[in-house]
């Protein structure tokens, strides 16, 4: 049979023996390429062998003819012979020596070209990390971060709102109403009665007010008095005067009643009425 290299396409006459049925990897001689070269088919293997090569008949010999004159070749117009015989006489369009075949290969082998190994990379170092920071990149922000950085920020102003309130009192621009008088004392009671109270204009022209101030333990033990504040209220209600009023005593012993009696002087003209309860802490 006849085989040919698909990368160079130098033909080699190899018996179809040396091939096999099932083919086999073989390598140019020329090139050193490798590849599967598929066996001839079986059925015309069988009726090549069992054709029969008819006996040459005889021949008169022919008298031997005189021998010519050699001449000398003319390099300029000589063409190299490339006639290859392998169990036969074939013309090869490249080589005259023989396939070789890869016996280390399987028959079954995919054919691998051997290609030349890649170069490797010049190495270039400018000495710059490849993870390092560098415009126009941002680092990434961690949203989960920042919110607990401002929850935690919030809670600490609260916090100190709450403590400062309750230290200092709500500032006076804060539009929220606060109760006028303090928190209610239930063993104390403190009573301001009307009838005596004096409001008048002193000869020098000043406003002046007086009242009596009753304050009685109902306990059954002693307790502590707080200082009692007075307010005095215009036409409308509005809060035009106050002052507070220390008891001149700190406690009262169970059943005891206690009598303040209580002047003031430059009080408001529009001052028209009067209340009294316990002075806010």
């Amino acid at each position: 049979m006849i085989i040919a290299c698909p990368a160079c396409s130098t033909r080699y006459v190899v018996p179809d023996s040396a091939i096999g049925i099932e083919g086999r990897t073989v390598r140019c001689a020329k090139c050193k390429h490798s590849w599967f070269q598929d066996g001839p088919d079986a059925e015309q293997m069988a009726k090549t062998a069992a054709v029969p090569t008819p006996a040459p008949s005889p021949q008169p010999v022919p008298a031997p003819a005189p021998a010519p004159k050699p001449v000398a070749p003319d390099p300029a117009t000589e063409v190299p012979s490339d006639d290859f015989s392998y169990g036969g006489s074939i013309a090869a369009t490249e080589r005259r020596e023989a396939p070789d075949f890869d016996e280390t290969e399987p028959p079954y082998g995919d054919v691998q070209d051997e290609l030349p190994p890649a170069p490797e990379p010049e190495e270039y170092d400018d000495g710059r990390s490849a993870f390092g920071y560098e415009p126009p990149f941002r680092p990434r922000r961690n949203v989960t971060k920042l919110w607990t950085i401002a929850a935690a920020v919030f809670a600490v102003l609260a916090l100190g709102t709450v403590v400062a309130v309750n230290y200092v009192g709500l500032p006076d621009w804060v539009p929220v109403s606060k109760p006028l008088f303090g928190q209610a004392q239930p063993d104390l009671e403190l009573s301001f009665p009307v009838e005596e109270q004096e409001r008048r204009t002193l000869p020098n022209g000043t406003e002046f007010f007086g009242a009596k101030i009753l304050v009685k333990n109902t306990a059954r033990e002693s307790r502590a008095i707080p200082p009692i504040l007075i307010v005095l209220l215009d036409q409308r209600e509005r809060q035009v005067y106050s002052w507070v009023v220390n008891p001149p005593q700190a406690t009262l012993a169970p059943g005891e009643e206690l009598t303040i009696n209580e002047a003031v002087t430059d009080v408001p003209k529009s001052a028209v009425f009067a209340d009294i309860g316990w002075a806010p802490r």
